[in-house]
């Protein structure tokens, strides 16, 4: 998951799109690759998942080529930052921190966020009642924020570099919980036959404070003009339907407007 993979799709117009990138051909995304269901890797090294087909969407709406490019989560605003490619697509949180960094679109989904636990576990979701219990999250995500703020150092928390080896400990109860987008856990884990002895436990979390405003595509301060064409993309999108076929493939509820 740590190596560049490139895939590029022609152009199509979906019954005439109304979005154009003026002077620009092709438009360049970061996404991660190991956040299922927003992106995967497969075996081959190609990206799967709704941000990558969103992708693709929005090109084809932009009537411009797409080229999509593996980064892993650390790192992910500073190659932006580089030019290593134009835009993020990998389910990244509104905040107002990054928003001193990067520029972003509307929201593009919005999903709440939660504890996954062994199904027998029983904590107390206090700053006292998680007292030394290991939990685990993304390194540098929100989640990651979330329990520096609240918990200090009253819990043990495990930063990762993809939920990927979160789950490992987990299972190998090197850690007591995961915290991360409900999303993310029931695909990643949940929904898999070797997740079935773990479950959601405690609070569903929204707080705008520390999750911002929904997901959004992140793009450098200065690309005005491709934040507007993505924000008249995805406005686009939702208005033909073309969105909620994607969203169907990934999500049994509305992904959008939770």
């Amino acid at each position: 998951m740590n190596r560049w993979v490139l895939a590029v799709a022609m152009m199509f117009v979906f019954g005439g799109s109304c979005v154009q990138a003026k002077e620009r051909s092709v438009v360049r995304f970061g996404i991660e690759g190991a956040y299922p269901p927003f992106s995967w890797t497969e075996p081959n090294g190609e990206l799967r998942g709704f941000d990558v087909d969103l992708a693709y969407a929005l090109c084809r709406e932009m009537q411009v080529q797409c080229k999509i490019v593996a980064q892993p989560w650390n790192g992910i605003i500073a190659s932006l930052l580089d030019h290593k490619y134009d835009a993020i697509i990998a389910a990244m949180s509104i905040t107002d921190e990054r928003k001193k960094i990067v520029d972003f679109t509307s929201k593009y989904a919005l999903i709440p966020n939660r504890y996954v636990a062994e199904k027998d576990a029983k904590f107390v979701f206090t700053p006292e009642g998680l007292k030394g219990v290991k939990v685990g999250v993304l390194r540098a995500s929100t989640h990651d924020r979330y329990l520096s703020d609240n918990f200090g150092d009253s819990m043990v928390v495990t930063r990762y570099g993809s939920f990927d080896e979160a789950f490992l400990d987990l299972k190998a109860e090197r850690i007591a919980m995961v915290l991360g987008d409900a999303a993310t856990l029931e695909d990643g884990l949940l929904n898999r036959p070797w997740g079935r002895d773990f479950a959601f436990t405690g609070p569903t979390l929204t707080d705008p404070k520390w999750f911002g405003e929904g997901f959004g595509i992140a793009v450098r301060k200065q690309d005005s003009e491709l934040k507007n064409n993505l924000d008249r993309a995805i406005a686009s999108l939702r208005e033909k339907g073309i969105y909620q076929q994607i969203a169907s493939r990934y999500f049994a509820y509305d992904v959008y407007g939770y």
